[in-house]
């Protein structure tokens, strides 16, 4: 219980301080995607389901406010934290270099699939501007923030795993 609601006090943190915080302090309307490194990182720590499920939310209040239907982005959330949970088993927490490559990775995934259904769709072909000037931009932004932002939530879901074996034990 402890889990599912500090999931959700990081979730609706992390969705007001993208869209107010970094929404109003943004370059060249470049914002670093706060969502996208919390379920990159609880995929990577937790595993494929809890990936999922922190994608699956953070991709519905994204919907909820930003599109126009409902599906979009938490599609796009939850296959990012489906897939980086099958690295969950694979990395030692501490390492900083494989959450690196997977948000750098993550980022252009996602933000090809936004160009491919907002803009190719809709007859803008310009991909190379795209390219240098909104994704470049964004996943250099949101790998620096990772660097920082992925030690703290390591350091949260250790505190919550000593307290579910405390309370398990008991």
């Amino acid at each position: 219980m402890r889990r599912v609601i500090t999931l959700a006090i990081l979730i609706i943190v992390n969705f007001c301080l993208q869209t107010t915080l970094f929404g109003f302090h943004n370059l060249n309307s470049i914002t670093p995607n706060l969502m996208l490194i919390l379920t990159m990182s609880f995929g990577l720590m937790r595993g494929r389901k809890e990936g999922l499920l922190v994608g699956f939310f953070c991709g519905f209040l994204t919907d909820v406010f930003f599109s126009n239907i409902l599906g979009p982005f938490m599609l796009i959330y939850m296959f990012v934290g489906y897939i980086n949970g099958y690295f969950h088993r694979k990395y030692i927490v501490e390492d900083v270099l494989l959450p690196i490559i997977v948000i750098l990775a993550d980022d252009f995934a996602f933000n090809f699939i936004i160009y491919i259904f907002y803009f190719l769709l809709n007859n803008r072909i310009g991909f190379f501007s795209y390219f240098y000037r909104i994704i470049m931009p964004e996943m250099l932004v949101t790998t620096l923030l990772t660097i920082i932002i992925y030690k703290l939530y390591v350091s949260i879901n250790r505190h919550l795993k000593k307290k579910e074996e405390g309370v398990s034990e008991k």
